[in-house]
């Protein structure tokens, strides 16, 4: 098995995630210059998080995220960080979009998905790890 490798102090690592968070009411307001500037304020959060983002992209009524993060990143802090800076900014920049199609003062719906993603299937790390002490 190989893996892409990052590297800490005291450890050696590959953890990469998928998240995806949708819109209040799905309302498709992603878009254009909103869209753009969404993914701006991503990677500024990101890097407070010193998360990298590997790619992300917006579809009208939500927004793919792929990163990759420390172990001691705290997900949870992460992604609740990233949708109040995220809908604090566009509410702010964008006012008369959030006033039209998201009333109530909510941009994000309260959920959100978030996967690991493997460099390597489930499968091939089972197959590993049950061959381990096998002479």
């Amino acid at each position: 098995m190989e893996y892409k490798l990052d590297k800490g102090c005291h450890s050696v690592y590959s953890l990469q995630f998928h998240l995806v968070l949708v819109t209040k009411y799905r309302k498709e307001v992603l878009v254009g210059k909103l869209a753009q500037r969404l993914k701006e304020i991503v990677e500024e959060v990101a890097k407070h998080f010193k998360v990298r983002i590997i790619e992300q992209e917006a579809d009208k009524d939500h927004i793919h995220i792929l990163f990759s993060g420390k172990p001691t990143l705290t997900l949870s802090k992460f992604v609740n960080s990233l949708k109040s800076v995220t809908s604090r900014k566009l509410r702010k920049e964008f006012p008369d979009v959030m006033r039209k199609e998201l009333w109530g003062g909510r941009f994000w719906s309260q959920s959100y998905f978030i996967a690991s993603v493997g460099q390597v299937k489930l499968e091939d790390v089972k197959r590993y790890v049950q061959s381990q002490g096998r002479d």
